[in-house]
């Protein structure tokens, strides 16, 4: 790994990584993020397979300016001013998709709800501006570590990756997350902006979403939601199409006729990748034809324990 100091070479350094599809850990006010690029699949499983995040859950996307978060999300009244409010800062607001969303799926965990935020941290904001694309960036530590507040913490616990040195996070803590979905704004995480303060900025006092009867996926780190799950029934572990199914297959041993393969060589962090995309075109070719649709075994090792655990959820 290499550790990039914050000057415009080291920033144009990490830049070009990150639109090859490469992962670097950057600074911002909160901690520093595992960043890759919001709008490649490849690259956000990636994230989840360096961080062996137990499940696909929601990534924070973080933006430059607020144009670039209203190409992405729709933003209410509400979403409105609590980003005019605390933007730049440790906020995330969690939004619907537009419906040409540039992100990629996966880091929605196939929902159609968007987490979004600018940080406050003048490295990140410069590097988010010369990269000129939306950036995941989870905390940058293997799942259920301490989050790191330095460049020497990323270091530590992700040696392989490369860091840009912003200096030691002013906040160290994770943004706080509010939902602004419809007419009700929900306390998603607490974080870097104080309850009382948003609830000051919007004139009401924040719900707590309900809990699922089936905890699922994840709305947004730290809160349960509904699932994404298609709407033609589904068949797991099958090896062929029966009458009327349309194939999902893994691995070189799918039929050549399936109607799409995860990946053909059986790697889990492409199937991963390809995952959400795949079964939202696979149910809306099954509804146009009134079939339903099967899915091969997806072995349980690595991203596969994830891939599972999101099947199944969508086929129960």
């Amino acid at each position: 790994m290499t550790t990039h100091p914050a000057t415009e070479t080291g920033i144009a350094a990490c830049t070009e990584k990150l639109k090859q599809g490469a992962l670097v850990a950057v600074p911002t006010e909160t901690v520093y993020g595992l960043a890759g690029d919001a709008t490649n699949a490849n690259a956000i499983a990636a994230i989840y397979a360096t961080k062996a995040r137990p499940q696909f859950n929601p990534l924070i996307c973080h933006i430059a300016d607020m144009e670039t978060a209203r190409a992405i999300g729709r933003f209410n009244e509400m979403a409105e001013k609590l980003a005019a409010a605390f933007w730049p800062g440790p906020l995330t607001l969690v939004v619907p998709r537009q419906k040409n969303c540039p992100v990629d799926l996966l880091a929605s965990a196939g929902l159609d709800t968007i987490a979004l935020r600018i940080p406050a941290h003048d490295v990140a904001q410069k590097l988010l501006h010369t990269v000129g694309l939306p950036l995941v960036a989870p905390s940058a530590n293997p799942s259920g570590r301490l989050s790191p507040s330095s460049a020497a913490h990323v270091r530590d616990m992700l040696p392989d990756i490369d860091v840009l040195d912003g200096g030691d996070c002013a906040i160290g803590v994770e943004s706080s997350i509010v939902g602004c979905l419809d007419e009700t704004p929900l306390w998603l995480r607490a974080g870097g902006v104080s309850r009382h303060h948003i609830e000051a900025c919007l004139g009401v006092t924040l719900s707590q979403p309900p809990q699922e009867k089936h905890a699922a996926a994840r709305l947004a780190p730290g809160r349960l939601a509904r699932h994404y799950a298609p709407q033609s029934r589904m068949r797991l572990n099958a090896e062929r199409a029966e009458d009327n199914e349309l194939l999902i297959g893994f691995g070189s041993d799918a039929p050549h006729d399936c109607f799409a393969n995860l990946s053909p060589s059986g790697d889990l962090a492409e199937a991963a990748a390809q995952l959400f995309a795949t079964l939202h075109a696979a149910d809306d070719a099954a509804q146009h034809g009134a079939r339903r649709l099967a899915v091969m075994t997806i072995p349980i090792h690595g991203l596969g324990e994830a891939i599972n655990d999101r099947l199944t959820r969508a086929a129960s």
